[in-house]
């Protein structure tokens, strides 16, 4: 829902460059937008609609219009803390879960985020202090950028709407660069365009007086409890489910449903009973989902809306979703998530998504690595080391990778569900490595912190604070609202993360599968075909593409540019390109991320 941006500071034709934030984000908010501009503030916002239609246009101010808030996202517990204000006596103007932010502020402070249920990114504006407050919800959903320039804070829902800025510079991060090619996106704080950051999940600031101070208000904290059975905690997931997905579907508007065909999606679109489901496939039986999707369709009676994406389609839209992106991505299935967005935007304006269920119900296939490698790493860890650094000089064999992911602990071998490149092959491709920083820096103090739980549970902690915020969510939010579509995902909701957090290793991931308690909850409406189907993700053919030789010259073009020239040792790049074209390796995710970056870049430098 919306987007917002704004700046402070005095600076000549204020509302110009208002303006021209505010159309670097209209596929955000299309349907109306505001403005507020005083002495040294100005906020802007686009308005994509769904609650109090008539009333809920921002900025909103409180009775005496001495704050002014503008909000991106979606309160679930609005209508309780509106009753709570209103028995205080603070009044209310609308129905929009808008106001509640700002009444609330008003009467709580900083602990009103403490009290919230939702997805959110805001600012408020204190006129009397002359100072901003902010936030970011729980798990990031929604995105909040900013920068400092001359003293001046600059902000928005999207980079671009920053850029719009005249003070600010845009120039490349060479350290973001470096440490994308091994996470496959921006991992840092500091964006891909330097000095321009992100306000990182749970955490707020205050802006005055030219400084920012940020704090972190809320921390996802693991922590079994193994004093129930499986039942009561299929019981629990099921009732926070109910209870989410009932939340999530408040709307003056109708609200679809994605479905592939796991899970999480068909989890919620039967629970939810929406009208409408969306599915997006190719034109490989591996690789396409739509009949599956459409088989359950029947089965829980729900219509369901689908469409075959064209090799041609696909690659057309490429630089278009890196536009959208903001950042480069390398997950192919963003492409698809744009097309199934495009897809359902045609029908609604806003659709559930099974996002985060793996990272609170231990989803992922690679979360069966620490039982599998069982043997290898009770051995001595010198041992363990031996046996890896053999493995190493061995020519391609079966076995050969699993000796040398078990001689690796957990720190060094897991950082999320993608690892694209070490730091000896960045430096190999790099023409200028700064050697900021080894993974192993940038997890660390997660890992820290995680370090009384299991193997497994330290990977869910790992995923939450990396791949779900850089990755899952990143695509999720920007590929939707390329198609003024808003996307909300129930299971991401603090109350089913308070059942999550206490689920025992063994009711998540055991021999029998993944997300094991939480697919007994989904037996209870979904057929066995669904329920206990493997982990797939959502399939792109990118390795059987590259291989083809339009497609290999189209990358083989951008790796010549001059944009490669200049970041790139073009001649080790290539050699990617020819072994996977010639069959010797299959290097297709390493070229997919060189080659994201370069479109990325010509979108926004070339």
């Amino acid at each position: 829902m919306c987007g917002f941006c704004g700046f402070t500071g005095q600076i000549a034709s204020p509302e110009e460059i208002l303006e021209s934030m505010k159309n670097k984000i209209i596929h955000r908010g299309p349907d109306s937008d505001g403005s507020h501009l005083d002495d040294g503030i100005a906020m802007g916002f686009r308005r994509l609609s769904f609650v109090d239609l008539e009333g809920g246009s921002q900025p909103i101010y409180n009775e005496t219009r001495d704050m002014v808030i503008t909000f991106n996202g979606e309160i679930y517990n609005h209508r309780e803390l509106r009753e709570e204000l209103e028995a205080k006596g603070h009044v209310m103007g609308s129905r929009a879960d808008t106001e509640v932010l700002i009444h609330g502020y008003e009467e709580w402070g900083e602990e009103l985020l403490q009290k919230l249920r939702g997805m959110f990114a805001f600012v408020i504006w204190d006129k009397k202090n002359k100072s901003i407050f902010g936030a970011r919800d729980f798990f990031g959903i929604k995105p909040f950028y900013y920068t400092i320039a001359n003293g001046n804070l600059i902000y928005a829902s999207e980079i671009k709407a920053i850029l719009a800025h005249p003070d600010v510079r845009k120039e490349v991060n060479p350290i973001a660069l470096e440490n994308y090619l091994t996470f496959q996106y921006s991992v840092l704080e500091e964006t891909f365009f330097k000095g321009i950051f992100k306000l990182m999940p749970a955490h707020c600031f205050t802006f005055k007086d030219g400084k920012m101070d940020i704090k972190r208000y809320w921390e996802p904290v693991f922590e079994a409890d193994h004093s129930k059975s499986l039942e009561e905690y299929v019981d629990e997931i099921d009732a926070a489910m109910q209870d989410s997905i009932k939340a999530h579907k408040v709307a003056d508007v109708e609200v679809g449903s994605f479905l592939s065909s796991g899970i999480d999606s068909s989890y919620i679109a039967e629970a939810a009973n929406v009208d409408k489901t969306f599915t997006v496939g190719f034109d490989y039986e591996k690789y396409n989902e739509i009949d599956y999707a459409k088989a359950l369709s029947e089965k829980i009676k729900i219509d369901n809306y689908s469409k075959l994406i064209s090799k041609k389609e696909y690659w057309d839209s490429i630089p278009t979703v890196q536009y959208h992106m903001d950042e480069p991505l390398a997950d192919a299935s963003a492409i698809a998530l744009y097309f199934v967005t495009k897809t359902a935007s045609e029908q609604v304006k806003t659709c559930m998504s099974g996002e985060g269920a793996d990272e609170l119900f231990g989803g992922y296939n690679i979360y069966r690595e620490p039982h599998d490698l069982l043997p290898l790493t009770r051995l001595p860890r010198p041992i363990r080391k031996g046996l890896g650094a053999m493995a190493q000089k061995l020519p391609k064999m079966k076995g050969k990778n699993y000796l040398i992911r078990g001689s690796k602990d957990l720190q060094e071998r897991f950082i999320g569900n993608a690892f694209m490149l070490n730091e000896a092959e960045r430096e190999r491709i790099l023409k200028h490595p700064t050697g900021k920083y080894p993974h192993t820096a940038l997890t660390k103090p997660f890992y820290d912190k995680a370090k009384d739980l299991d193997d497994v549970t330290k990977m869910q902690y790992i995923d939450i604070h990396f791949w779900l915020i850089g990755d899952i969510l990143l695509k999720a939010d920007k590929m939707s609202m390329a198609n003024s579509l808003e996307v909300r995902v129930p299971f991401l909701d603090r109350v089913v993360f308070d059942v999550a957090r206490k689920v025992p290793t063994e009711y998540k991931v055991n021999k029998e599968n993944t997300k094991f308690a939480m697919r007994q909850a989904a037996h209870r409406y979904l057929p066995d075909m669904v329920a206990e189907k493997k982990k797939l993700g959502f399939p792109v053919p990118i390795r059987i593409w590259l291989r083809e030789e339009n497609y290999y010259n189209m990358v083989k073009e951008a790796f010549h540019s001059p944009a490669a020239e200049e970041f790139f040792k073009v001649d080790e790049i290539m050699k990617y390109l020819d072994e996977h074209k010639a069959g010797k390796a299959d290097n297709s995710r390493k070229i997919w991320t060189i080659y994201m970056f370069l479109v990325w870049h010509k979108q926004f430098f070339g």
